[in-house]
């Protein structure tokens, strides 16, 4: 793998580019020429002309898209059409099986969901897992949040307002009681206490990404919740159910968006539950993390940008070294995290 190609410079899509340049030869491409000069070469061209993205991916060897859920399928059957590694940050499951379905047949590696959650909190997750000899829960939890909270919502869009959206909207995949269901998102509400501070979590849709069926007859639970400040989820559902906004997203991200843009200053919490029997009898492992904002080259990045631009910058890297497989359908659990840390974009998740 030399010839990378980054599908959309927004908040992440820049810092995957940036990241990767330094290895790879990378292109980036973008409906607009950005704003801002980078390292690396820029083809400007829209994503929903399949013709030219096919075309354009043919001088690849490998295309991460960092677009939204919704423009991600084109992209990943021009890769299916070429012949080329393909990844993405996605949370949309039908996408997630669309992509999954062509990876049976493909030629190289169809790696989507290789964000934070899904992404790493299921690396996390799997790396626990593996410490026990039987095991009875898997809990895994996240929260992108702004470290200064303002407001009732107490939350700041630093991720694609259309992805978050879609994940309170669509239904969540759980393991409760042993069988494999759907829940409600934005249900399921508990409280977490972090270093002090109080927070909510509950159910949003996946999160979780295909580890329902990997964990189905292993586990008794397994399930993901987001966290957010307290009273998040109660607004959310206002929003949604009773002014019916459920039925216009556009408008919905439209509101969302001017109402909450981005912070500079914002925090990601990864924190994951594991409960079995050890040889020493029942036992309980966890992995808690507050990644901040960091500087990359004389560059602030939000927490949110590089922990998710790291995530999927890592799983890259270890394709092109032939830690993963170089074919089919890659699931995030079954990533090693000691080999993800290993890498050049992994290590930025040390302590």
């Amino acid at each position: 793998m030399q010839n990378v190609l980054i599908i959309g410079l927004g908040k992440v899509g820049s810092l995957v580019a940036t990241l990767l340049h330094k290895r790879f030869n990378v292109k980036g491409l973008d409906k607009r020429k950005p704003s801002r000069s980078f390292a690396f070469e820029v083809i400007e061209g829209d994503v929903t002309d399949e013709a030219f993205i096919e075309r354009t991916l043919s001088e690849f060897d490998a295309v991460v898209s960092c677009m939204p859920y919704n423009l991600n399928l084109p992209i990943a059957r021009a890769a299916f059409k070429n012949g080329i590694h393909y990844f993405d940050l996605t949370e949309d499951v039908p996408t997630t099986t669309a992509i999954r379905e062509m990876a049976h047949s493909h030629r190289a590696v169809m790696a989507p969901q290789c964000g934070l959650a899904p992404g790493l909190i299921g690396i996390v997750g799997a790396d626990l897992a593996k410490r026990f000899e039987r095991l009875r829960d898997i809990e895994l939890r996240v929260g992108a949040l702004p470290r200064y909270p303002n407001g009732l919502l107490g939350y700041s869009f630093t991720w694609s307002p259309a992805g978050v959206i879609n994940e309170y909207i669509n239904d969540a995949e759980v393991i409760h009681n042993g069988e494999r269901k759907m829940v409600s998102s934005l249900d399921g509400i508990e409280v977490i206490n972090i270093e002090g501070q109080e927070f909510e979590s509950f159910s949003t849709s996946g999160g979780l990404g295909t580890m329902c069926e990997t964990y189905l007859g292993k586990v008794d639970t397994l399930n993901y919740k987001t966290i957010r400040y307290p009273g998040h989820a109660k607004l959310m559902r206002f929003m949604l159910y009773e002014l019916i906004m459920k039925n216009n997203r556009q408008q919905l991200e439209e509101i969302l968006t001017a109402a909450k843009p981005p912070v500079k200053e914002d925090v990601v919490y990864v924190y994951a539950v594991v409960e079995g029997w050890q040889a020493e009898g029942l036992a309980r492992e966890e992995f808690y993390r507050a990644y901040h904002p960091i500087e990359i080259d004389g560059v602030h990045w939000r927490a949110i940008s590089w922990t998710t631009a790291a995530s999927v910058a890592a799983v890259v890297e270890m394709v092109a070294d032939g830690t993963l497989p170089q074919q089919g359908f890659i699931k995030q659990e079954e990533i090693p995290f000691e080999a993800f840390l290993a890498t050049t974009n992994g290590s930025f998740f040390k302590e």
